[in-house]
């Protein structure tokens, strides 16, 4: 890992550290109330597991691999499903289903694949599949509601921004990660659009609270 990539690294955990104090002083400022409370318990939690698998060893032993292969990767897949499909669409039916799909994609994964990665590469993709399918049906209905006209004050376009730079603009990246990491450059050039994207996503994160309504 290069010192960029050092730096970068650092950043992004305390720019998840830094939104979810800003998700914790909005839920305190009125947002208890609606769905958006769990986006702020969402990003807590993300923060916290982030720091588990920075500095966890230094308290207790744990295998890391199978912490974010089972617990936080499923967590932030399956919050986005809930919070794209069964609220930004309305469509909790679609939820349920493409949740069930996911956690189904355990299987072969299971079976065919390596369990001793910090990500399941066949899970990761096809969970981020799922996830852009989403990402462009929620654009659809962004672009075609009256909503496009007051972007700045909706809170979806915000996170659906930062989710296209952060999970779809990464997903050939962990998809072909066994081939890419055969080259180098191609690596660290990919590698360190991962941590900035991921720094730009959680800031738009925090943007949609500050500027996002409640009611959005």
């Amino acid at each position: 890992m290069t010192d960029f990539q050092k730096i970068l690294q650092e950043s992004m955990i305390w720019t998840e550290g830094l939104t979810a104090i800003i998700s914790l002083i909005y839920y305190n400022r009125g947002n208890k109330d609606g769905y958006w409370k769990y986006f702020s318990i969402y990003l807590i939690l993300m923060f916290l597991s982030e720091a588990m698998g920075k500095w966890g060893h230094l308290l207790v032993e744990y295998d890391k691999p199978k912490f974010f292969n089972y617990f936080v990767i499923p967590i932030e897949f399956l919050f986005f499903y809930w919070l794209y499909a069964a609220k930004a669409l309305g469509k909790p039916k679609l939820f349920y289903a493409l949740s069930a799909l996911y956690l189904l994609s355990f299987l072969p994964s299971e079976i065919f694949f390596t369990t001793k990665k910090i990500i399941f590469s066949f899970n990761y993709t096809f969970g981020c599949l799922i996830l852009m399918v989403l990402v462009i049906m929620e654009y659809y209905r962004q672009i075609n509601s009256s909503e496009i006209l007051n972007f700045s004050s909706n809170k979806m376009f915000y996170i659906n921004l930062g989710v296209t730079l952060f999970y779809i603009g990464t997903l050939p990246f962990w998809a072909f990660f066994s081939l890419i990491t055969k080259y180098r450059e191609l690596y660290n050039v990919y590698y360190n659009y991962f941590l900035i994207s991921g720094i730009i996503m959680y800031l738009l994160f925090s943007i949609s609270f500050i500027w996002g309504k409640r009611s959005s």
